[in-house]
Parts: C-alpha cells; structure tokens; sequence
C-alpha cells in the first residue's frame, strides 16, 4: 500500500511539473535572440546574392531596422516586398498601398497588397534568395501568414529558396477557435487552422510546406533561423507595434477575440486611442464605457466614424493575464448580440463566417448557446489539428 502512495505521489509531482511549465509567462522581448540577430547563421547563404527581403516596420535588429543593417553588412539588397500596412506600418487595414521607392536606400519597395498579394515572375527576375521577417501576432486573419505563404509560392515556382528570419508569437501559449474550413479560405484565413494556431511564423512555414497547402502542392527550399531563449509558454510584449491597430501588447492579447466583432455592427475602437482595447455600439445605452471613432493615421473611415457609442473598456485586462488563460473570449460576442440584435437584426454582416472560418459559429451564437458548449464543438477538429502542428514545432 505504501508504495502505492508513492507512485501515485510521483504522478502528482510529474503532472504538477508539467502544468507549472505550462503556464503563460509575460517576457520583455529584449530576453529573446530572434533570427535577423544571428546573422553568422545566414550570412553565408546571402553572400555574393541578389536578395529580395519581405519586410516592415517590425523588421528590426534592436534600434536599427533589418535593411539598414544588411546593407551595413554588404548584402546586395535588389528589392523590398512589404505587407498589409505598407513598409511603414502605417496604412489602415484594407487600405491599397501603392509599391515605391524607399528615400533613404533608393531600394524599390514592392506592395504585396491588394491585386498584387503575390509576387510575379516579373518581380522575382534576377532575385537567387529571399529573406523574409515579418513580426506576427499568431492569428489566422492577421494576414502576415498568408503573405508568406504566397512568397513561399512564388519561390517554389521560380526555384528561389526563402529564408525565415524566426520572431516570437506573443499568442503562441494556446490553440483554439474553429478551424477553417475550405468554403471559407481567403486571404484572412487560407489554411486548414484554428483562429490561434500557437505557432511562430517559422513553424508556420516549416507547416505550409510540409503539409503542401502550396498552391499545385509544390515545395518551397525553406531555411529557418531559429529563435533563442524562447519557450512557448512565452507571453511576449513587442517592442514595435506589428500594424497600426495594435499598438501595445493589451491589444496584441485581446485581438484573436475582439477580431470576431470586425464581422459584426460593433466597433473594436477603430479611430481611437484604444483599437482593439475597446468595442461598442450607439445602441449599446448600458455600456460602461463612451467613445467617438474619428478617422486618424491608420483608420481611415473608422466603423460608426462620427457615431457616439457604449460599450465596454478592456484597457489593462492582459495586466491580468495570469488569471485570463482560458484561449478565446466569446462572452463579449455573445453578450454584445444578445443586446444589440433585437433592434439591430443586421448584428452580424457577411465578413463575420470569412473571419469565423465557418458559418456555424454565427448559427451557434444566434440560438443562444454557451462559450462552453460553443468550444466544445471544436475539439475534434483541434485534436486533429494539433497532431499535424507537433511535427513543425521548433520550440517547446
């Protein structure tokens, strides 16, 4: 019997280990080694080259910005690509960003926006690798993922290896949300996953590849270089807001839930000082909270620009994240739809299914069930995807 107990006592303290290292734990980027800092690793696969680099504001190697630096180093620097939001970060989700040349290097700047997501022949003329960095956020509809996948693409048919300079995911602690379903692919969601998929940009890669969700089911010759001191229980403060929406790291956590509201007739605080910190509606009256959306660098036409509405203030909610790691917040939604909708019948436009993934997250909310049993619908299908993500997963 005694020994009985002990075993069992060994099972307790194991199990206990696990869950102690499993829980989120916010880091200062600062404490990290990202990929574009180890350039002994990629120095020699960009010697003597015609390099194209997928870049933006969040391209940085400390204080000096990824192009900068290259250059320093004599890379032979042909073309830019930039992402949604331009190479500057500046521009507002959805806005076209016209391709240009940068002031300071002369380099030509390509936009992968809008009509032209994915580089042509044409572009890649003369180019023998690319590297690409780009900081992600680690959401299906945050589009940084399915620029690298078009790149991935465009190298694998014109035979040029890609290299990923690794970043952390600042959401890459957990898995969850439905997992989108082929009807539904665009570019906010181009690949079989979950709203958060717990993966660097570089597992990400290493997935799109491997799983041959290329277009043709092609290969790309994919390097990643990969992160130091990173573990994926890592909560991540950015030292560089990713896009002009989020700003700081609040709006980074809450993103993957408040997201959901794009889809709907509610503002995320688009035009505020607060985007993705907030959310409301005019006819949102017992809302805790007041703002006024004004177009500002960023949010062009904010929704409801002009209109005064009510809702709710998350500003500090991530301070308490150790209290908050229970993946996807759906009560907001679910709460917000069960005031608005009986005179707003029009809550939820025809984005919210591209953004869900599905139609049936939409249905569930409409008929009135739980977050519990609306995430109980997805396990399955997140089983079934998180066997396919352990083979790419670099860090632990």
């Amino acid at each position: 019997m005694k020994s009985l107990n002990v075993t069992w006592f060994i099972i307790l303290i194991v199990c206990s280990s696990q869950l102690v290292a499993q829980t989120p734990k916010l880091v200062d980027y600062d404490k990290i080694v990202t990929g574009a800092m180890q350039f002994a690793k990629y120095e020699q696969l960009l010697k003597s080259k015609n390099v194209a680099v997928v870049a933006n504001q969040s391209s940085t190697i400390g204080n000096q910005h990824l192009i900068d630096f290259l250059l320093e180093k004599e890379v032979n620097i042909s073309i830019v690509f930039s992402p949604e939001h331009g190479f500057r970060g500046t521009a507002s989700a959805g806005e076209k960003v016209d391709s240009e040349t940068d002031s300071k290097t002369g380099i030509s700047i390509i936009s992968l926006y809008g009509n032209h997501k994915k580089p042509t022949s044409t572009d890649m003329e003369n180019i023998d690798v690319v590297v690409f960095d780009l900081q992600d956020v680690g959401v299906r509809f945050y589009t940084y993922i399915s620029t690298l996948t078009y790149v991935m693409e465009a190298c694998a048919e014109n035979d040029i290896p890609v290299i990923i300079l690794d970043r952390p995911n600042p959401n890459g602690f957990y898995v969850d949300g439905p997992v989108l379903e082929p009807k539904y692919k665009s570019f906010v969601g181009l690949h079989p996953v979950p709203v958060v998929y717990g993966m660097t940009i570089g597992e990400y890669g290493k997935m799109v590849n491997g799983e041959q969700w290329l277009e043709g089911e092609i290969k790309c010759s994919l390097t990643v270089i990969s992160l130091q001191n990173y573990k994926r229980n890592m909560i991540v403060k950015l030292p560089t807001p990713p896009s002009p929406n989020l700003p700081n790291w609040q709006s980074v956590y809450l993103y993957p839930s408040l997201c959901f509201f794009e889809g709907t007739i509610v503002s995320v605080g688009r035009g505020t000082d607060f985007p993705f910190q907030i959310y409301g509606h005019p006819d949102f009256l017992q809302g805790s909270y007041a703002f006024t959306p004004q177009t500002k660098q960023g949010a062009k036409y904010p929704k409801l620009e002009g209109e005064h509405c009510y809702g709710q203030s998350l500003v500090g909610y991530a301070d308490n994240y150790e209290n908050n790691t229970e993946g996807l917040n759906l009560v907001w939604l679910i709460e917000s739809y069960k005031i608005l909708s009986e005179a707003n019948p029009d809550f939820f436009i025809k984005y919210f299914n591209t953004l869900a993934g599905n139609n049936k997250l939409k249905e569930q909310i409409e008929m009135g069930l739980t977050e519990e049993l609306i995430k109980q619908s997805w396990e399955t299908d997140l089983d079934k995807f998180k066997v396919i993500r352990n083979k790419y997963l670099i860090y632990k």
